[in-house]
């Protein structure tokens, strides 16, 4: 009967996101097909070990390596289990979630278990930034900036991130970049381009709303020098899914995109920041990984105001795990 069950390995990040881990454990003890799965949980010890462990569990043939933490995580172990047999499983608890959130996985452990008991597997593309893997988002600029503030911060969670986003806001300086794609070369004085495999940051931020995670296609946002008049319009806009359509945002696919600017600085890859050089190569691959995903998955009917009433709810519980 066990040479039937399918091996699963939960990896846990216990520095990531805001919420605990143990009663995510006790769900998967209460609701775990143990039927379907044999199943492991391990903990990771440092930075980059989930890389080295998702890469001895293919070795090892397991079904599927599942992350429980934030988007960080699940770069970890994606960029070990691409172009594989070994699936990828998401139980988001991490300060953003935008993968998770983008593939409609539910931010309730129990509803997340539920949709890994089911087993129902997509491919996706993958991105690249300077050979760095990603699947979310990458970008340089403010967002980049950010970053890289965030992750000096001491303590996670999105009120950490918007106190940062409002202090630096007031004093970065935009910068001009070169960009050439694979049918064009366009130059543009930015506050930040952003690549989306995945169509937002986390949070329900959709800073490339349009972009679907199976086209074989990068989204560039371009958002461009803006006054403090137009902080409210953009900010609706990021969460209401609809930022491509103000004045101040320049959008385009491409597979390939290089990005030229004046001096190295920082980057970002689906959250954490990266120093990296004058010149910067971005390319989208197609149908690299494979993820549970849900059985519904598709496109989302939930409206506007459900969406800020997430954003919201999400907050208040984030802030309750600080």
């Amino acid at each position: 009967m066990n040479e039937e069950k399918k091996k699963i390995s939960f990896l846990i990040n216990p520095k990531s996101g805001t919420q605990g881990k143990e009663q995510i454990i006790h769900h998967l003890e209460q609701k775990l097909d143990k039927e379907k799965y044999i199943w492991e949980v391990i903990y990771t010890e440092y930075a980059g070990h989930a890389v080295e462990i998702a890469a001895q569990k293919v070795k090892e043939e397991v079904y599927a390596v599942v992350a429980i933490g934030g988007d960080g995580t699940i770069n970890e172990i994606a960029r070990s289990l691409v172009h594989t047999n070994t699936k990828l499983g998401i139980i988001p608890c991490g300060s953003g979630n935008g993968l998770a959130r983008h593939l409609q996985i539910s931010m309730e452990p129990k509803k997340a278990i539920d949709i890994i008991n089911k087993g129902v597997a997509d491919v996706i593309d993958y991105g690249k930034i300077n050979e760095v893997p990603f699947f979310c988002t990458c970008g340089v600029g403010f967002d980049a900036f950010v970053s890289l503030q965030f992750a000096k911060a001491g303590k996670r969670g999105p009120l950490t991130y918007m106190e940062k986003t409002l202090l630096e806001s007031l004093k970065y300086e935009p910068e001009t970049y070169e960009l050439e794609t694979e049918d064009s070369t366009l130059k543009y004085k930015a506050f930040l381009i952003a690549c989306g495999n995945a169509s937002q940051y986390g949070n329900n931020a959709y800073i490339t709303p349009q972009a679907m995670l199976t086209d074989g296609l990068l989204d560039v946002t371009i958002l461009e020098p803006f006054t403090v008049l137009d902080v409210p319009a953009l900010s609706f806009q990021l969460f209401n899914k609809t930022i491509d359509q103000n004045s101040r945002i320049k959008t385009f696919r491409c597979q390939t995109l290089r990005i030229h600017r004046a001096k190295p600085g920082v980057v970002h890859f689906d959250g954490d920041p990266m120093m990296m050089g004058e010149n910067i190569d971005v390319e989208i691959i197609r149908k690299g990984l494979q993820v549970i995903v849900p059985r519904y998955a598709g496109k989302s009917s939930i409206n506007v105001l459900q969406r800020a009433q997430d954003y919201i709810n999400g907050l208040k519980q984030l802030k309750y795990w600080q």
